[in-house]
């Protein structure tokens, strides 16, 4: 894979971990390009004109990983030809809601040899398959996941405005991947020695196909049930409480030993799907849900790292939410919450916390996400056997 060091990277998203992703390869010296939509792009603001981002933050990694300074990015663009032609490494870092539109546009752009890196598994890699094979694209790219972005990120913001200034909050030393089909797995993790943002990941964690790595994301985990079972103190901070608004966060204020429980049964909810799906899935013990860390601090401290709900999580101060018309919600409800709850169906899996969140969540935002949740037939599996399902995941072969 050695041909992909002297390749421009490409970062397709115009948000948090998109600018991130961008200053690291920066920094570290490699042609990098960032692309957002066209309907999205004046939202970089001042980084679309002077092509400059600022990575700081208190960056708290077990091994002391730090990437800071004034990144200057080659080409900031709306064009998704200009921004991925002849790249060699692709990073998808914007949200799942939004795959089609940005792969509509990227896909008449593909070249043999590209590495994708799904930055936050999404079963964004089902989605993009299932496009080429109904755009014609036979291009030969691999197409990989990771469990979570590599960082816990936030645009610095002041009176409003944001600022082209990035604060990582942590950097994460292991995470968990895997490449639809899973034949291209030995080369994506070489391929990971490319991408500057991922250089803290000192410890990858080979997953078993991507459906696993799409089950370890614990994003929907950590944030549907604190989200939406600690929305009384997320909507009445900064009112009644007289704090500030912006330095909520769920890990902060809402975590608590009964949203625990919650997130203990979701998880096993899953492990429930995996196993009849003949999949793997981080393993998680149950002591490991019970602290205000939860299961995201062993992904940046080590397994020993426990902040217990007698203290206060300062990392995580002013992560937010703010509002239920957040991501934890509008993504992980009708994304990770519907596909689980689909799979569990297919498969035979009663999975009623899962359900209750994509409840709740319709109630609480007005949003029917049993009507606008990601399918099965979304990601062209909804025919698929358990046979045929491994089949595909592992060897690449999909049936007729």
């Amino acid at each position: 894979m050695d041909y992909l060091e002297n390749k421009p990277i490409a970062v397709l998203g115009g948000g948090d971990t998109a600018r991130g992703h961008a200053a690291c390869a920066a920094i570290a010296g490699r042609e990098v390009r960032l692309y957002e939509l066209p309907e999205f792009f004046n939202d970089l603001g001042c980084i679309k004109d002077r092509r400059e981002i600022r990575l700081g933050g208190i960056q708290e990694s077990l091994y002391g990983h730090k990437c800071e300074g004034l990144a200057r990015i080659d080409v900031v663009t709306d064009d998704m030809q200009k921004a991925v032609r002849g790249a060699g490494i692709i990073i998808i870092a914007f949200p799942s809601i939004g795959y089609k539109p940005f792969f509509e546009k990227l896909i008449p752009h593909l070249e043999d040899g590209m590495v994708i890196h799904f930055t936050t598994a999404n079963f964004g890699s089902l989605v993009l398959r299932k496009m080429m094979r109904e755009a014609g694209c036979t291009r030969k790219v691999i197409l990989g996941e990771w469990s979570s972005q590599p960082y816990g990120i936030r645009n610095r913001t002041r009176g409003g405005v944001k600022m082209p200034e990035m604060n990582i909050n942590y950097w994460a030393i292991s995470l968990r991947g895997a490449t639809l089909p899973m034949l291209d797995q030995d080369a994506f993790f070489e391929s990971r020695k490319y991408v500057p943002s991922l250089d803290s990941v000192v410890h990858p964690v080979r997953g078993d196909t991507v459906a696993d790595i799409g089950f370890s994301n614990i994003n929907p985990i950590l944030h549907c049930p604190g989200t939406l079972l600690g929305v009384g103190v997320m909507e009445n901070w900064g009112l009644i409480y007289g704090e500030n608004k912006y330095d909520f966060a769920i890990y902060s204020h809402a975590y608590c030993p009964s949203i625990s429980r919650v997130q203990l049964a979701f998880y096993r909810e899953e492990c429930a799907i995996a196993e009849a799906m003949g999949v793997g899935i981080q393993e998680f013990k149950e002591q490991d849900f019970f602290s205000r860390s939860n299961i995201l601090g062993s992904e940046h401290m080590g397994e020993d790292f426990v902040v217990p709900f007698d203290e206060q999580y300062t990392l995580a101060l002013g992560t937010g939410p703010f509002s239920i018309d957040n991501r934890y919600i509008t993504e992980d409800v009708p994304v990770g919450c519907h596909i689980f709850w689909e799979l569990g169906k297919k498969f035979g899996i009663d999975v009623p916390v899962i359900e209750s969140m994509i409840t709740l969540g319709s109630v609480m935002t007005g949003i029917d996400f049993w009507k606008t949740g990601v399918t099965l037939k979304d990601l062209g599996i909804d025919h698929m056997n358990k046979t045929q399902l491994n089949a595909y995941l592992r060897e690449g072969v999909y049936p007729a």
